[in-house]
């Protein structure tokens, strides 16, 4: 159970912004040792707050690490496990993903039930209009975004939701994996993937009219971006801010999204886009006069993708980490945390606890005087605060059914990994000590078969049987 934490009883409860980007790796940031992208306001909130360096998500893909984010509960008890993508890519066949269930117990409802005002900008994987899953049934007084995620592969879309009704964008529809012949590619080839109004600048917009509606009671705002994930799309002024700084030969779509002219300076420049609109929201703070009662929060919701067109190893998007999105590795799951709020997190600092994404929401209750009696996460408001923390992880657990199938344990600085459990249920664990050997390189599994019993005794305790039968791998004796 959440106690409740110092500000339970402030008349003054604090604004809480929570930024998500998409596949963001643990690398990207200047903060995190990035040297090619330029992301001066993300630095800056470094700078002026902490910076975590032993964060994860809850899982290597999209849909199950927000609703991990969103309900506090670990990849073994989550509802959504995996991206289960329903319908298509055509506007016609918007399916979406697995909704969530109706009555999920959220961070939305949580804090709406506080009295927040609480909103959601950008893109939420969970539900689409008409389902359990619509983000008003969730706690949310307000959405506007993406609802499916493969709609969002595309950052000139047709439209976007606001509050379950369609609004139309500037952009022309196109399929947003196309292909163009590379002996005959024109820049009008090129540009057909371009479109007139960019989502991600949309969203900025509708988060700015959403804090100046809410200035004057506490709000909370989940602003899920859809940079950097796919296609490789962004203004063309940003993109050239980039070019003619390395070396760059055209993708053209062989192996799924958009083709690019130029795929480094245009991966560059949507980070650099991404960290611009952090910017304008921090600049929003300000000249509203909330900077001391706003606290801020940054991450992403996996580790970098590997999909063709994104050069990671050029940029060193996993900062050295093995693994990527898909993997339980810590590239695919280790990511940039940061957190700002002036006079309370102390600045320039760093943390080394070890923490998870679904410990937002007991830190939240925390933060706002809230009991949460079920949780798989640990408040993390004492480290936040500079104070002691006094609670601390005995271990993280994941599970991810797809990519063949993997669970992962942290114990301490013991790391355990078992992949291709589909094909092999009796798959051998490999073990690393990720404080020694953060980038995984040295097995140590055969020296230390008691840890190895410990996170076999882990898995068997924390998994639970999931509502679809294609997402069970670990019990084989209730597989189809």
């Amino acid at each position: 159970m959440i106690a409740a934490g110092p500000f339970a009883f402030s008349q003054h409860l604090p604004n809480i912004i929570y930024i998500y980007a998409d596949d963001l790796g643990y690398g990207e940031l200047g903060a995190y040792g990035q040297i090619k992208i330029q992301t001066p306001n993300l630095d800056r909130m470094a700078k002026e707050g902490m910076r975590f360096t032993q964060h994860y998500s809850g899982a290597p893909v999209c849909a199950p690490s927000r609703c991990m984010l969103m309900t506090g509960k670990h990849a073994g008890r989550s509802y959504i496990r995996g991206n289960y993508e329903m319908g298509g890519f055509a506007d016609d066949e918007e399916g979406g993903q697995m909704p969530l269930h109706e009555g999920a117990y959220t961070m939305a409802r949580m804090l709406k039930d506080k009295g927040y005002a609480t909103g959601l900008v950008g893109k939420w994987g969970m539900g689409v209009v008409g389902t359990t899953g619509s983000p008003l049934n969730h706690g949310f007084d307000y959405y506007y975004g993406y609802l499916d995620q493969k709609q969002a592969h595309n950052h000139y879309p047709t439209h976007l939701w606001e509050n379950d009704t369609w609004d139309t964008l500037r952009n022309r529809s196109f399929m947003v994996h196309g292909r163009i012949d590379p002996a005959t590619a024109t820049d009008a080839d090129f540009n057909r993937f371009i479109g007139s109004e960019y989502a991600p600048e949309k969203m900025t917009r509708k988060a700015i009219q959403f804090m100046d509606r809410n200035k004057t009671r506490p709000f909370f705002l989940y602003l899920a971006y859809t940079l950097p994930h796919l296609a490789l799309q962004a203004p063309h002024h940003q993109v050239m801010r980039y070019v003619g700084q390395f070396e760059d030969a055209p993708y053209h779509g062989e192996k799924g999204y958009a083709p690019s002219r130029y795929p480094r300076a245009t991966y560059a420049a949507m980070i650099s886009v991404l960290d611009e609109q952090v910017g304008i929201i921090m600049e929003k703070v300000s000249e509203m006069g909330l900077d001391k009662n706003t606290i801020i929060l940054f991450s992403s919701d996996n580790g970098a993708t590997f999909s063709e067109g994104v050069d990671y190893r050029f940029f060193n998007s996993t900062g050295g980490l093995r693994g990527l999105k898909m993997e339980l590795y810590e590239g695919g799951i280790r990511v940039p945390f940061i957190a700002r709020w002036p006079g309370k997190i102390p600045a320039g600092t760093i943390s080394n606890h070890v923490s998870t994404q679904y410990d937002m929401m007991p830190t939240f209750a925390a933060l706002t005087g809230t009991v949460l009696k079920k949780t798989d996460g640990i408040s993390l408001l004492p480290t936040l605060l500079g104070k002691e923390q006094q609670q601390s992880h005995p271990f993280l657990y994941f599970e991810y059914p797809e990519n063949g199938g993997w669970v992962a344990v942290r114990i301490g600085d013991w790391k355990g990994v078992k992949k291709n459990m589909r094909k092999d249920p009796t798959a051998r664990w490999e073990l690393y000590d990720v404080r020694t050997d953060p980038n995984e390189k040295t097995d140590l599994s055969a020296q230390h078969p008691d840890k190895i019993r410990e996170m076999e005794a882990i898995v068997k305790r924390e998994h639970t049987h999931p509502h679809v039968m294609d997402w069970e791998f670990v019990d084989p004796k209730v597989k189809k």
